[in-house]
């Protein structure tokens, strides 16, 4: 689960910023949002407004960010990401931190960056203890071989081994060395080393990321009697007008008309390297695109089974594709795997959330959540404009945030538990008349006749 995420010189932050997800001692109210682990609670929500252009989206990406770093490399585009307002920045170093927990573990990972160059400055990783102290794992700095931290107690194979993969590391501007240590390395299951694998795993995979933009998702996720029935009882809730989720065969050649080449490309080369792995030679595998949603199910030397939804209305004689939906219940099978998914430890984080969604599916989309992932710990992260649920009855006051850009177009976080508000206070009323700032401020403008 996050405990906190922290950015410095980044796109519109330009001075270090962090959202949080610590309880306040001042709110005291749905307790049930608070997630305990050993004597430490985190909330399950974070609810992010602000105008547009106020830097809501550039906090998501801020996630996807340090993301794609730890599981690729330093992305080419990242030379022109640091903040511009100011024209020093472009020599100042970027941070990234991110805080969160493993099996009960606390770790704190970040690097930070020369962004001009795509070089590393600095990477690290601590355990924290909740008495305030750490443990260090690891610590690199620029030009210099990754340090272990000396109260790493290693075994005699694990010291060995770890010393001839510091040994072989190459310092490379940009690569992280949790990247490496991820790269063909295997790691025995009670080897004192695993935290590079979990860590790694966590931001990987823990944090599951959806924009409007994302082409194409993957979801290994199976399909069966039990679970299309429920598939189908979720979308009836939502008034969609559909009755019955079914599967049915598809071909390789539809798959590929449906999706652009690119795409398609991808798929194929997802397949190789899953079935050409020793860990996972056969899986199956959900791959949604804005307008297609396919299943296929994969065996090394085989041809992939190939499937895809089909929608049925009510009482009507023909079925639908799924392209022939609309934008708001396509959007639906984006956000409903949320609402399925078993995965502990897992942070949803969705920019725009209320996308084509009417205010009340988006209210009864969390309530839903609520209900699926009650007592679990999973956390749900978004950005939205709708203020119809910026409720106290639905959310904490901590758990409600705002992103600011001032004059100089530098976006500030904060929370709605620094402001004083009664529990019956009409939170959506005293937002949009600007008690809270983070809404638009308009200058005058007046049409003339030529």
């Amino acid at each position: 689960m996050l405990v906190k995420v922290i950015v410095d010189n980044f796109l519109s932050f330009e001075k270090a910023t962090e959202l949080n997800m610590i309880p306040s001692n001042k709110t005291r109210k749905i307790i049930e949002h608070k997630i305990s682990i050993k004597s430490t609670s985190l909330l399950k929500y974070a609810a992010i407004y602000g105008a547009n252009a106020s830097g809501k989206s550039n906090l998501i990406e801020v996630f996807q960010f340090m993301q794609y770093c730890v599981k690729k490399a330093i992305p080419i585009e990242a030379s022109s990401k640091f903040c511009k307002t100011k024209e020093a920045n472009i020599n100042r170093s970027s941070l990234f931190e991110l805080q969160f927990t493993i099996n009960d573990k606390f770790y704190a990972y970040g690097f930070s960056l020369m962004l001009k160059d795509r070089s590393v400055e600095a990477e690290w990783l601590y355990e924290l203890y909740q008495n305030g102290s750490q443990k260090t794992l690891f610590e690199r700095v620029k030009g210099e071989k990754p340090v272990i931290g000396e109260a790493l107690s290693l075994s005699a194979t694990d010291r060995a081994r770890l010393n001839t993969y510091i040994d072989d590391f190459e310092e490379t501007s940009n690569s992280l060395f949790l990247t490496v240590m991820n790269r063909g390395k295997k790691y025995d299951y009670d080897s004192k080393l695993r935290f590079f694998l979990d860590v790694y795993q966590w931001i990987v995979r823990g944090m599951t990321i959806v924009t409007p933009n994302t082409s194409l998702r993957s979801f290994e996720y199976y399909y069966d009697d039990v679970s299309l029935s429920h598939i189908s009882n979720l979308i009836k809730t939502f008034d969609t007008g559909i009755t019955q989720v079914n599967i049915v065969n598809t071909t390789m050649e539809e798959l590929q008309q449906e999706l652009p080449a690119p795409i398609f490309d991808d798929i194929l080369n997802t397949i190789k390297s899953k079935t050409e792995s020793e860990d996972n030679p056969n899986f199956k595998l959900t791959m949604r695109s804005e307008y297609s949603y396919f299943n296929l199910e994969c065996e090394k030397g085989k041809e992939p089974r190939i499937s895809t939804i089909s929608l049925k209305h009510g009482k009507s004689f023909y079925t639908f594709k799924y392209r022939e939906e609309s934008d708001g219940t396509r959007r639906l099978f984006d956000l409903i795997d949320m609402l399925l998914s078993k995965s502990e430890h897992t942070v949803y984080i969705v920019d725009e959330m209320e996308r084509s969604l009417h205010p009340k599916l988006l209210s009864k989309f969390i309530e839903l959540f609520d209900q699926a992932h009650e007592n679990q710990r999973m956390q749900l992260i978004f950005t939205t404009h709708e203020s119809s649920i910026m409720d106290q009855n639905m959310f904490r006051r901590d758990e409600i945030w705002f992103v600011e850009r001032d004059k100089n177009n530098t976006s500030h976080i904060y929370s709605l538990d620094k402001f004083k508000e009664r529990y019956d206070k009409k939170l959506s009323k005293a937002y949009l008349e600007g008690r809270y700032g983070a809404i638009p401020v308009f200058t005058s403008f007046s049409f003339r006749e030529e």
